[in-house]
């Protein structure tokens, strides 16, 4: 099975309510999707939103990636040939992670389909199903409460919270929501590096002080602030997960090895793909740390994705795959089912994505 032809399209959807982080505002996944035909007439898709903010990646920027630099490198290889494959779309072109991991997923996509084999059981067998936490966007505190509540309503047991905006008033909406849902729902708190290095020991020292027992806080300080990230990990008990730090498997082993984060946020996203993701796999599983896998605001296509990544691997412990839960509609057949929290793999070959609407060109 040969890649005889790489095309683009676009798919947008309305979220149930707008996305709110201490980086941006978002009300629609609205993204670029990728479908590469083998000689065989097969398919096989990818997605990748425009997230800027975080990637440096624009829809136009992910467009002339896959039509000007990966495309021409990798038509016309074979399908078996993974290690060419990547090899070239990891060469062809720097950075432009979110088009890579289009095109990855894709061909990870038709080379499950050509074994005829779900994913994640080529990447590893793994669980069937996978549960995933919640995002509660930012917010004043009383419209953070309701939207708690609606989430463990929904059956979500996990709730990732959204702070970063506010300093220390940070801590009070925490203490609100943990008040609100009990004891018995886990909280995770994610800042999107909206703290500073000390200002993040003192609240996270304070929802300790308060007994609100968070299961981990995400991102505290900037991306590229290391040391930062060192200094808050040294200073609190509370686990600190790495997420925008971590793009690539050198940046995971900086982080590991200085100390820098307890656990390790893999979002295909940032790594540009699977083949990059398996790699920060194994050096966590080398060192003994836990990963969590996430998405950025992705539909049911690159989240399904995902899911068969952290379906595939022990060392990913913890969810963060809520995007189609976040939206109005889910607008595709096939793929594994997203009930609530419950992400339950299927039998169907590749990712499983059967119907894609989008027109292509």
């Amino acid at each position: 099975m040969k890649i005889a032809k790489i095309e683009l399209g676009e798919i947008r959807i309305p979220l149930v309510t707008p996305f709110k982080t201490a980086l941006r505002t978002v009300d629609s996944v609205n993204d670029i999707v990728v479908r590469i035909t083998a000689d065989d007439g097969r398919e096989g898709f990818g997605e990748a939103p425009a997230t800027a903010v975080i990637t440096g990646d624009t829809k136009g920027s992910i467009v002339t990636a896959v039509r000007d630099f990966i495309a021409p490198a990798i038509t016309g290889m074979d399908i078996e040939d993974m290690d060419g494959i990547m090899g070239r779309l990891h060469k062809c072109i720097v950075k432009n992670t979110s088009a890579k991991a289009a095109v990855d997923m894709a061909v990870y996509d038709l080379y499950a389909k050509n074994l005829n084999r779900p994913l994640y059981k080529i990447l590893g067998g793994g669980q069937d199903a996978i549960e995933t936490d919640i995002t509660i966007s930012v917010n004043d505190t009383e419209e953070m409460v309701r939207d708690s509540l609606r989430g463990v309503e929904q059956g979500f047991r996990i709730l990732k919270v959204k702070v970063g905006k506010d300093g220390t008033g940070d801590v009070e909406r925490i203490a609100a929501i943990r008040q609100a849902v009990g004891k018995d729902i886990v909280i995770r708190v994610d800042a999107n590096q909206g703290w500073q290095p000390k200002e993040a020991v003192r609240i996270i020292r304070a929802m300790e002080d308060k007994g609100l027992d968070i299961d981990l806080v995400e991102q505290p300080v900037n991306a590229h602030d290391f040391e930062g990230m060192k200094y808050v990990t040294s200073q609190v008990f509370t686990p600190v997960l790495a997420d925008e730090s971590v793009f690539s498997p050198q940046d995971a082993i900086r982080l590991i090895w200085e100390g820098a984060a307890d656990l390790i946020n893999i979002k295909l996203m940032k790594t540009g793909g699977i083949y990059e993701a398996l790699k920060i796999c194994g050096i966590a599983e080398s060192f003994g740390v836990e990963c969590m896998t996430g998405c950025m605001l992705e539909s049911k296509l690159a989240v399904s994705a995902a899911a068969h990544l952290a379906a595939a691997r022990g060392v990913i412990t913890r969810h963060d795959l809520d995007g189609p839960a976040l939206c109005r509609t889910d607008p595709y057949e096939g793929g594994p089912v997203f009930a609530g929290a419950q992400i339950t793999m299927t039998e169907e070959p590749g990712i499983g994505i059967t119907k894609v609407p989008a027109v292509f060109a």
